[in-house]
């Protein structure tokens, strides 16, 4: 979808065991109300005085190409922009109860068969990988932990996920590595009389080796015998024994593209029709825990749930929805049953489930009923004290992506984004200003308290967090004068991780655009913006439309740097966005009419 401006004059800018134990019994539209509008003059009464002070100039009302996915790419980009559960932030498939009014938002001695032999030639024998050349100029700086987050906290809620999901927190005791040589030399030893047992056991007994020792493991050829092994036993394997030859893949931190998990997603795929519910969302979980996306795994596991929905309490519904969240993807006909089941069990989730219930419809982008949204919130909002941050977030981004102003909730965020703030990671605060910013909700306690913890994470920053940061402050008009260090502060973010635009243009072009609504100009940053090279790098992503991104950056230069000698767009492009603006205006007047 285009973006969209508008200029006008105004003041500036334990897993298995589980399963085994548990098998038989497994068998508003954003339009503020005319009072609520008057309860927050108070609040913002400071800031409207604040932005009077400010010289006459332009504001720019404008949704970045960012938040906006072109209908013809967005199928294939969804999960290429940053490998990251965050990156899609609204649809191109509105759910049904957008805001209609807003125009403008944005070695082996058996021989096996040959093509199981040649499948894993290519995994075990390939060479080494091309190096590739840079694109940036720039280091790319590593990164420092963050404040850790349990995403799958919420398996703590029940004892049922132990028979669906894996505990990444109960890793087995660890093997000894002289353990780990005498089980190879004895499955050497064995070779062509072991039994699909035998390759099972020993794959899962290795899996308990130290992670620092994995790699030795991998690099030896008595490993990639069992491997071979294990692809001529797939079809002899039980259901239980190939769950457990895949959970071991976990613990040896498998590479996620590894071709035996090619064989092995085939082989789960063909069994789906014979698999028990738990046994099918544990694959699943399993999949996800390699790392490997498994879409044919998961489209078979979706088409059989359809024979399991009145089977669905809520652990396996909260799990499903989990599933679908990581896959990026829930199929149409899936919707209305999943819906229908939130009605039927929403008052019985904990507050770390409602959480994850929220990621899962964000992340695949599902769009549900006002209604059910509505009751999601409300009961999210009853227990709000008790609920973690990352599932206070999760909510706020279901909130981002629907489009729907939960006014108990945003008063909520008043007081717990404050209380919260300080011990918060940077992705958490960068999602609670970009909900605020798409609701259009400015609350001086939530900008204030994320601004001040903001600075200090500036290590942490990914440049796609200060960008967006950048964008959602600038967007509500918080002034530099507010928070001294905090624009400061992510502006030299931004140079500290100038590689990244080289991978994500898109981001730098959403970060100077928030700091132009607040008069913040850093000529170093919009000089790369608008050179050449950027420029051409820009205009060449399949992801996104960003001319007139682009557009919109001079536009405000020519406007607020009237002695600007930097680089600048060629007339040509300028005149290829102005049409594209023009008839984009001339078909809005239309459809008004």
């Amino acid at each position: 979808m285009a973006a969209c401006l508008l200029c006008r004059r105004v003041p500036r800018i334990p897993y298995l065991q589980g399963l085994r134990k548990n098998f038989a019994q497994a068998q508003h539209f954003y339009d503020k109300p005319e009072d609520e509008t008057n309860e927050q003059k108070g609040e913002n009464g400071a800031f409207q005085q604040k932005e009077a002070g400010l010289q006459e100039g332009y504001r720019l009302f404008y949704n970045p190409s960012s938040y906006h996915k072109s209908v013809w790419n967005s199928a294939t980009s969804q999960s290429q922009t940053d490998n990251d559960e965050d990156e899609t932030c609204l649809s191109t498939l509105a759910p049904s109860f957008w805001q209609q009014s807003n125009h403008y938002s944005v070695s082996c001695s058996r021989h096996l068969s040959s093509s199981k032999n040649t499948l894993l030639d290519l995994a075990f024998n390939k060479g080494p990988e091309p190096e590739m050349p840079s694109v940036s100029p720039y280091h790319e700086k590593p990164l420092m932990p963050d404040v850790p987050v349990d995403t799958r906290a919420f398996h703590k809620c029940r004892p049922e996920y132990a028979s669906m999901a894996v505990d990444l927190t109960q890793r087995p005791h660890p093997l000894e590595w002289n353990e780990a040589l005498q089980l190879l030399q004895k499955a050497a030893a064995l070779r062509g009389s072991m039994k699909p047992s035998d390759v099972c056991q020993f794959l899962v007994d290795l899996s308990h080796l130290h992670p620092d020792r994995t790699s030795l493991l991998m690099s030896d050829q008595r490993f990639a015998m069992l491997l071979r092994y294990s692809v001529e036993n797939l079809r002899l394997f039980t259901d239980l024994q190939l769950l457990e030859v895949l959970q071991s893949f976990v613990w040896l931190d498998m590479p996620s593209s590894h071709t035996v998990l090619e064989l092995y997603e085939t082989e789960l795929s063909r069994r789906t029709n014979q698999m028990t519910l738990h046994q099918l969302l544990l694959a699943a979980d399993l999949w996800r825990c390699t790392g490997k996306q498994a879409q044919q795994f998961l489209q078979h596991l979706y088409d059989s749930v359809h024979s399991y929905l009145g089977q669905m309490g809520v652990p396996e519904l909260v799990q499903l929805l989990y599933i679908i969240g990581e896959g990026r993807q829930c199929p149409a006909d899936l919707i209305h049953p999943v819906q229908q089941l939130l009605r039927c069990h929403l008052q019985q989730l904990y507050p770390e489930e409602v959480g994850v219930v929220c990621l899962g419809l964000f992340k695949s982008q599902t769009s549900i009923s006002q209604s059910v949204v509505t009751n999601i919130v409300d009961k999210a909002h009853s227990f709000v004290n008790e609920m973690s941050d990352f599932a206070v977030v999760n909510v706020l981004k279901l909130l981002r992506f629907s489009y729907l102003y939960h006014r108990a909730w945003m008063e909520a965020m008043t007081k717990e984004v404050p209380r919260r703030a300080p011990k918060m990671g940077v992705k958490g605060l960068m999602h609670v200003t970009l909900t605020c910013s798409a609701m259009h909700y400015r609350s001086d306690n939530i900008l204030m308290a994320v601004a001040e913890r903001v600075p200090s994470l500036v290590p942490h920053c990914r440049s796609k967090d200060a960008c967006k940061l950048l964008w959602a402050f600038g967007s509500l008009q918080f002034l530099p004068v507010q928070s001294p260090s905090f624009y400061p502060s992510l502006t030299e973010a931004l140079r500290q991780r100038k590689a990244e635009f080289q991978r994500y243009p898109e981001h730098l072009l959403t970060g100077l655009l928030g700091l132009a609504f607040v008069s913040q100009f850093p000529e170093d940053l919009i000089a790369l913006a608008l050179s050449p090279d950027f420029v051409r790098l820009a205009l060449t992503s399949t992801q996104l439309e960003l001319k007139k991104d682009l557009f919109t950056l001079e536009g405000a230069v020519v406007l607020e740097l009237p002695q600007w000698t930097g680089p600048r767009l060629s007339c040509e492009l300028k005149e290829e966005v102005t049409e594209l603006l023009w008839k984009f205006a001339q078909s809005e007047c239309v459809r008004e009419t």
